[in-house]
């Protein structure tokens, strides 16, 4: 899981990053930081898929959240015993002692 998880944070860390420090045209002396390369990435990008560049960003966003969302739903169903074990405690230390309602 630890592999998934690299895999799946290091192309939205280095993609935000770009995306951050471009946007601000903090260039740190590098061309593919500056604001000029910002734009006429979402202006290629906009003419390939034949959609507004402004748009482009917030698809890119919706997608990394959906992307994040499947990722922690896979995360949750593979430690579901151990995430149920740590609730039932909760309950019980917050409720007090208080034998399950089957019983």
């Amino acid at each position: 899981m630890r592999y998934i998880l690299i895999l799946w944070a290091s192309p939205l860390l280095i993609f935000w990053g770009w995306f951050g420090l471009s946007f601000y045209d903090i260039n740190f002396g590098y061309v593919m930081l500056t604001r000029r390369v910002h734009d006429l990435v979402f202006q290629l990008y906009g003419q390939m898929l034949g959609i507004d560049p402004q748009t482009i960003p917030a698809l890119v966003a919706k997608a990394c959240i959906f992307d994040t969302l499947i990722v922690l739903a896979i995360f949750a169903f593979r430690r579901r015993r151990q995430m149920g074990a740590w609730l039932r405690m909760r309950r019980e230390r917050y409720l007090g002692t208080v034998s399950s309602p089957r019983a």
